[in-house]
């Protein structure tokens, strides 16, 4: 009984250092890819690119890695941090700027796509110490609690204030033979329906966005 066992354990033993030296010699083997990822990811990493941005009106050239996403640009290379990173996946709306007056979710498009073309933040908004009307709005109804998606509610607002203006209907538009359909809740809500508050502040900020469209609050 007891050789029984020392046979297992040898045996055992050896299959142990059988595959430690079979591991071995694959390792030494393998191509340089799968030792080295970062030494790799290095040398192919794609060229820089040079991008010319137009943010809030003032020009900036930057050189670029062109997998950057617009909102890595915003935030890392120029500081204008007000655009948030929720999500990263375009389904939280933090992250919303208005280019060429239209709102897109910068986490989505890359910076390069972008090059010349007029780039509004949050931080571009107010005409000096006069907030735009929207900004105002949201302080009057308090539009906000902790305040992470409200940088991203407000161009979307403002945004969505123009779609509106120029009778872009919605989802829950009821007549589309109406040149400017009027922006009830319902209308409001849906059209804001990509921009998530998790603090649940949606009552007040449909009121804000009713009073800076001209309508009742």
């Amino acid at each position: 009984m007891d050789e029984n066992r020392h046979t297992r354990f040898l045996y055992t033993r050896r299959a142990v250092l059988e595959t430690a030296t079979a591991t071995a010699a694959l390792c030494t083997g393998l191509p340089q890819v799968a030792l080295g990822a970062d030494t790799v990811d290095a040398e192919t990493a794609p060229t820089p690119v040079t991008v010319e941005l137009q943010v809030n009106g003032r020009r900036h050239v930057l050189k670029l890695d062109p997998r950057t996403t617009l909102l890595d640009a915003l935030r890392e290379h120029l500081a204008l941090t007000g655009s948030k990173k929720g999500c990263d996946h375009g389904q939280c709306g933090a992250c919303t700027v208005l280019l060429d007056g239209r709102r897109i979710n910068s986490c989505l498009t890359l910076a390069v796509m972008h090059d010349g073309q007029q780039i509004t933040t949050i931080e571009g908004l107010a005409n000096g110490e006069t907030l735009h009307p929207v900004q105002a709005a949201f302080l009057a109804h308090d539009g906000f609690q902790c305040g992470y998606c409200t940088a991203g509610q407000i161009c979307s607002a403002v945004g969505m204030l123009n779609e509106s203006r120029t009778g872009t209907p919605s989802y829950v538009t009821e007549n589309l033979a109406v040149a400017q359909p009027e922006l009830t809740n319902a209308e409001i809500r849906e059209r804001m329906s990509g921009n998530i508050c998790r603090c649940a502040a949606y009552p007040n900020i449909v009121a804000a966005i009713r009073q800076a469209s001209g309508g009742p609050s």
